[in-house]
């Protein structure tokens, strides 16, 4: 089995336990935590993937780690993960807990890129934009990106808008070429 299948299956567990409980900002919460935590404490990550320390012991650590910084499901579903050895997957399993419960509330992430930064105004008629065309609450994350030389791209599932002075060139471009 795939690691995405198997953290897909995790995830949805996970969503159904903290759906059940009524707990799922909390829950939602400290994945987000334990993602910071992974991406910002290397050592942790490669904890988690160390197939020398016995599984025991990372129970133990992961115990303490998580004492008073995440809920008692949480931490619950870390050590059951420990004891099954999978908490080598715990990154892919919070991507796909996040993805579906933004699914299962109708949320839609997307990115956006510019040549300058965006004002509150730009983005917030961007975001009405996207909810208006998706029928989805839109989450945006904005970035500059200054290849762009004008406009701004923006990206989600497996659609992207490319309104860039660059892309109306390469346009412009094919047009006078062909």
């Amino acid at each position: 089995m795939s690691n995405v299948r198997a953290a897909t299956r995790y995830a949805s567990a996970l969503l159904g336990v903290a759906g059940e409980r009524r707990d799922l900002e909390a829950v939602g919460k400290d994945m987000s935590f334990l993602e910071e935590l992974i991406s910002k404490v290397p050592d942790f990550a490669l904890f988690l993937k160390s197939p020398v320390i016995s599984k025991e012991r990372k129970k133990r650590a992961l115990s303490e780690i998580l004492a008073g910084k995440t809920g008692d499901t949480v931490r619950a579903f870390v050590l059951l993960l420990a004891s099954k050895d999978r908490e080598a997957l715990l990154p892919e399993i919070i991507t796909q807990f996040t993805r579906l419960r933004d699914e299962k509330s109708g949320v839609l992430n997307a990115t956006a890129k510019s040549a300058a930064p965006l004002t509150p105004g730009q983005e917030k008629n961007l975001v009405g934009q996207l909810e208006k065309t998706t029928g989805k609450k839109v989450r945006l994350k904005v970035s500059s990106d200054r290849t762009l030389v004008g406009g701004f791209t923006v990206q989600y599932e497996d659609t992207v808008w490319d309104a860039s002075v660059k892309r109306q060139l390469e346009l412009l471009g094919e047009m006078l070429a062909g």
